[in-house]
């Protein structure tokens, strides 16, 4: 990248501000999450943007972001952070750009890419000691391509690719852990719908240097079959019962934001989305449900047991 690229990059005026006139869906959570922290990163960053549904932001050559953008295909965007990131600390080195002017890289996923195809080279952007904030927008599947079921798929859901009585017969990958077993600088949960909580990660987040992460949980109304008016709740519900545990990992220590008490049982959470009607519909299946509740509880369980 050249002083000149930069400049122009940096200058370019956007044609539309976040979210205005953007072809996303009613209701999107992930669109909510990142609302919310574009308002706190603002225009002194680039977006390095893998392939899913949030490319559907940008329509060549304009972005809705006032700040810079890349797109790369859905396994690279940590590699593309990482030739973005060399780039600007170059010019510093090189005084040709002031410490004022540097931006921030900011590497943006959904799932698909954050829980497999770009796991490997996040991976070895940790190994790197990469200094970037990567938010994963987490609606639970391929949702850019119809649903199809993801590495984050939870147990029972049913999705384009499993329909069967049961629903995705696998379980959700945990990859606050997987980041976790890297050492990174931060890493932490959050939803849109608790909004106090995701700002102050958020800012704690851009506060450090190094490999950091953001997992929001982005309900998704045509992926989890709901009304587009219901993504607060839903996402309110995740938490209450503990489905969606809100946490952090900084200083080598995992710590809860917000432990949900009394704890309500999962079938409030559940019941309200078409992915998981079979489980009520034309019978209750008792027998999954109370596994689904059994792991959040064994979760919750352990959580309490820590020091």
């Amino acid at each position: 990248m050249s002083t000149t690229e930069f400049k122009f990059l940096r200058d370019l005026p956007s044609r539309h501000l976040l979210g205005t006139g953007t072809p996303m869906c009613g209701g999107c959570g992930g669109l909510e999450t990142l609302h919310q922290i574009y308002d706190l990163i603002g225009a002194k960053s680039v977006i390095v943007n893998a392939a899913g549904c949030m490319t559907l932001l940008a329509v060549y050559p304009f972005t809705p972001f006032r700040g810079s953008w890349l797109y790369t295909a859905m396994a690279s965007a940590p590699a593309g952070a990482q030739g973005v990131r060399d780039a600007l600390d170059i010019l510093k080195k090189k005084g040709e750009i002031s410490p004022d002017e540097d931006l921030e890289v900011l590497v943006l996923t959904g799932d698909g890419s954050a829980y497999g195809m770009g796991l490997s080279a996040t991976s070895a952007a940790m190994d790197r000691d990469l200094d970037f904030l990567y938010l994963c927008y987490d609606n639970e599947g391929y949702g850019n391509t119809g649903q199809q079921y993801s590495a984050a798929t939870p147990h029972g859901a049913r999705t384009a690719t499993s329909k069967g009585s049961h629903g995705y017969p696998g379980y959700k990958k945990d990859l606050f852990a997987i980041w976790t077993a890297h050492k990174p600088s931060y890493v932490a949960t959050v939803v849109g719908a608790e909004p106090l909580d995701l700002a102050r990660k958020v800012e704690k987040a851009r506060s450090l240097q190094g490999p950091r992460l953001i997992i929001s949980l982005a309900p998704c109304p045509t992926g989890w079959d709901y009304e587009p008016a219901e993504t607060v709740a839903i996402g309110k519900l995740a938490v209450q019962t503990g489905i969606w545990p809100l946490r952090e990992y900084v200083d080598g220590k995992v710590v809860h934001t917000k432990i949900p008490h009394p704890r309500l049982p999962v079938e409030e959470y559940l019941v309200r989305q078409g992915r998981f009607h079979h489980l009520f519909t034309p019978e209750k299946n008792e027998k999954l449900l109370a596994e689904i509740q059994a792991r959040v509880d064994r979760y919750w369980q352990e959580a309490e047991s820590e020091p």
